[in-house]
């Protein structure tokens, strides 16, 4: 095939196998083209570079990506075939007066040999010998996950550098082997693979994972760009996570001539004053882990320790609920301190059985409980028929080995703050985001200097309700208020979160969040009636004990809202906010209204 020297071509050799393939005619008549899809700065709308991507003759066998690579497989053209694209990527661009930057395609294997036989002055000579400068060169390293020398890899990227190309990582996140690669070469980009960023407005585990990346690049001063682009959702929510560059489908598809502006509907989205709501967890996750929990620092015996000797040994530690027997470092035994000192006490007992094993009083099935146990696992202990625990407490691994003692208190403690930490994440009934996540995105919308509207809801009459028909039906009405209140949002607007019992905060970037919040006092002011007999219905309410323990008439159970407008700007603190929301509440349950609005 014929390759670049220069301002000349030369002939690089090829190993024809029998009879030429099809493959080998294209890359002779030299007929691959490229096409140009834009890399998009996400802050402004501004293209900041262009990727080069290779096609085969128009109307052939060999006019897509995935057919060329098939054929370059076939006729073991491999290195032939990508030096081919490498060159119609540079000689095309080289004739264009266009400005960004270049990425080409490249994967670890051919730099290396390129590198390695033709030595770096080889790719210089490409580069400026089609018009191309160096600083504005990304090369686009693909198939990293089949690098088998990291080390050579790394001193052919830094020969590269010095002569001032830069580097990108293509596809992360889809590679064995990425994140070393990323951490050995520093590449000065990496394009995350679409799977990550493909509906991920859907999707709270892709966020996560993409607010992780991003703490990786700030590690490594990297620049990252979000591949796979389609919808405008997706759009909105890699701009609010600050990812620097995107590209996809909606942001422009490759075209042989390069383009200079994003889309209108591209622009629109990104010129948006409104932040996006990002995707939540479907559940309430993560469970606390037992090493939180405050272990009982204690001494142990083994099967040898004799009664008298156990004796002792709860007489130095008076403070100990029990003591775990060892068998090496493998804990077989937990001795509970009182059933012992009460046996141990008894008339005669110590001259009788002081010098035997004090496996006569141990519990050989004792709780034992790794440390890094889900707390959440643990609540089957609570609720199993076997509450030895309560009295025994439970013994501590690590890795099998011992660690400690634990109290039946403590489990307890632990389980239940480890569940209210949770519902600040996510509320156990509805689901929905709790307190964390309602500060954290009313902070995103108050940095960003948004202009919107905090809404407090909250049920009138609802614990005579919930005393009076229990907890269950009381349940049910929370979540037909959850359920209408996420009907009345824009999902990719709207804020719902819910503070805890029959509180809830509905963050507005709609226009008509008026009309909105009407249509939600409306629906559930009717459809809570269904929870209510039919006594209690036609009589317009329920007789219930008030707090103070007197039985007085209560309306049926309706929903105040309290509003008030948001200027981001002139706030800093979401706490701020939430505090006028709570006022707003207060006013509207006071007046009896609906939905009320009042000044910030």
């Amino acid at each position: 095939m014929r390759a670049v020297h220069g301002s000349q071509l030369h002939i690089v050799d090829i190993h024809p196998i029998a009879g030429q393939g099809p493959l080998e005619k294209v890359l002779q008549q030299g007929s691959l083209y490229p096409v140009y899809q834009p890399i998009v700065n996400l802050s402004d709308a501004s293209i900041h570079a262009h990727e080069a991507l290779i096609r085969g003759p128009r109307g052939s066998d060999l006019h897509t990506p995935d057919a060329l690579l098939r054929a370059a497989a076939m006729e073991c053209l491999g290195y032939e075939f990508e030096y081919a694209c490498v060159v119609a990527a540079l000689r095309s661009w080289g004739k264009m007066d266009v400005p960004g930057r270049l990425f080409v395609n490249m994967s670890a294997a051919v730099l290396t040999q390129l590198i390695r036989t033709r030595g770096p002055d080889e790719l210089l000579r490409l580069i400026s010998g089609l018009g191309v400068l160096s600083r504005m060169l990304v090369l686009e390293i693909t198939e990293h996950e089949r690098v088998d020398d990291m080390d050579e890899l790394a001193e052919v990227v830094a020969t590269v550098r010095q002569a001032g190309v830069s580097l990108a990582l293509d596809d992360f996140g889809d590679g064995r082997s990425s994140l070393r690669l990323w951490s050995q070469l520093k590449p000065e980009v990496v394009k995350i693979d679409k799977y990550f960023t493909k509906n991920i407005s859907q999707h709270g585990d892709k966020l996560k994972t993409i607010q992780a990346l991003l703490q990786i690049a700030d590690i490594f001063g990297t620049s990252l760009v979000a591949e796979g682009i389609e919808t405008k959702e997706d759009l909105r929510v890699l701009r609010d996570l600050g990812i620097a560059y995107g590209q996809g489908y909606f942001l422009g598809h490759p075209n042989p001539v390069p383009v200079q502006y994003v889309g209108v509907d591209s622009q629109r989205v990104l010129a948006e004053r409104q932040i996006v709501v990002f995707p939540e967890l479907s559940r309430a996750t993560p469970n606390g882990l037992l090493r939180n929990i405050s272990l009982v620092p204690a001494p142990t015996v083994t099967v040898e320790t004799t009664i008298d000797e156990l004796a002792e040994c709860f007489s130095n530690w008076p403070n100990l609920h029990a003591l775990a027997v060892l068998d090496k470092e493998k804990p077989v035994a937990l001795i509970n301190r009182a059933q012992f000192m009460n046996a141990y006490s008894k008339l005669y007992y110590r001259e009788v059985w002081g010098r035997k094993s004090c496996m006569v009083h141990a519990n050989s099935e004792p709780r034992l409980i790794e440390r890094d146990h889900s707390v959440d696992e643990l609540i089957g202990i609570l609720t199993s028929q076997d509450q030895r625990y309560l009295s025994d407490g439970f013994i501590v691994t690590d890795n099998g080995r011992y660690v400690g003692l634990g109290t039946g208190d403590q489990l307890v403690r632990s389980v239940t703050e480890t569940r209210i930490e949770a519902a600040r994440h996510a509320n156990p009934l509805t689901f929905l985001p709790g307190n964390i996540p309602i500060s954290q995105h009313m902070q995103r919308l108050i940095r960003k200097k948004v202009c919107f509207v905090a809404c407090y809801a909250d049920l009138n009459n609802f614990k005579p309700f919930n005393d009076y028909y229990g907890y269950w039906r009381g349940d049910e009405m929370i979540r037909l208020l959850a359920r209408l209140a996420m009907e009345q949002c824009d999902a990719q607007r709207d804020f719902l979160g819910h503070v805890g019992g029959d509180d809830f905060m509905l963050l507005f970037q709609s226009p008509d969040w008026r009309q909105r919040s009407e249509r939600l006092v409306e629906a559930f002011n009717t459809q809570a009636q269904s929870l209510f007999d039919d006594a209690a219905r036609q009589a317009g309410g329920i007789e219930a004990e008030d707090r103070h323990g007197l039985l007085r008439f209560f309306p049926c159970t309706t929903v105040s809202i309290g509003a008030v407008a948001i200027d981001g700007s002139r706030y800093s603190r979401a706490e701020d906010v939430a505090n006028l929301a709570a006022l707003a509440k207060h006013d509207a349950k006071r007046a009896g209204a609906g939905l009320l609005e009042r000044a910030a």
